[in-house]
């Protein structure tokens, strides 16, 4: 029968244990006390899908006419999600199709990504598609939280991808799915809350494992001894 932890190693494995409850919510490992994660989350879709227009209206709640996107636009946004909060940093990549390579250099390090299109365009859809298989080559699996977003809801009458084309792509992709309308504010602000709460939920599950595995760590020191004296 395995020997039982000694009064060091208890010691030593609760310390780590009151480490990890210091950290609050899912604060990141090296952020300041008390201070919310910050995550970088960029939009991807080709021109004219309402990127920029999810954007605005989420950190700044309006909504205008705005020119294409050059390169990339840069907002933050803090989230207050009642028991956590984290800090978005939030790339919005050019469409044009010109801009495609260069905004390959945007969305590394990201930690989530919207793939945008506009539901009254079906190929602004099979273009979310490429940029989901952009993210594929340059991220492991379950690396980035992913969300597909159906937007401009608001032009019903002339949609050409149905609600249920969106979902049952992003169900069989693993792909969180929402459809808004930045025009008239709809559901915009719980497409960032899911994201946000995925990663939330996300780093917990990263913490505890760390937390596990520095308490096996523990359990298998043995404290040095000095050899004994001699055998009988």
């Amino acid at each position: 029968m395995p020997s039982a932890p000694s009064t060091s190693q208890q010691a030593y494995v609760t310390a780590i244990v009151h480490g990890m409850a210091q950290v609050d919510g899912a604060s990141c490992p090296g952020a300041a006390p008390g201070q919310p994660c910050v995550f970088k989350l960029v939009l991807l879709g080709t021109d004219s899908v309402g990127k920029s227009s999810l954007a605005l209206r989420y950190v700044k709640n309006d909504f205008k006419s705005i020119l294409p996107t050059v390169g990339c636009a840069f907002f933050t946004k803090v989230v207050d999600l009642g028991a956590a909060s984290l800090n978005f940093e939030i790339w919005d990549t050019a469409g044009q199709e010109k801009y495609h390579s260069v905004c390959h250099l945007y969305f590394r390090g990201a930690s989530a990504a919207l793939l945008v299109y506009d539901v009254t365009r079906k190929d602004s859809f099979c273009k979310a598609q490429q940029w989901l298989k952009d993210l594929e080559e340059e991220f492991h699996p379950g690396e980035v939280v992913i969300m597909l977003v159906g937007n401009k809801t608001d032009l019903g009458k002339e949609r050409e991808v149905t609600l249920e084309e969106g979902k049952e792509f992003a169900e069989n992709k693993g792909l969180l799915f929402m459809e808004t309308s930045a025009k008239l504010n709809h559901q915009v602000t719980e497409v960032f809350n899911a994201v946000a709460r995925e990663l939330l939920q996300r780093e917990e599950t990263k913490q505890g494992q760390t937390l596990q595995g520095d308490a096996r760590l523990a359990l298998n020191e043995r404290p040095s001894r000095q050899a004994g004296c001699c055998a009988r």
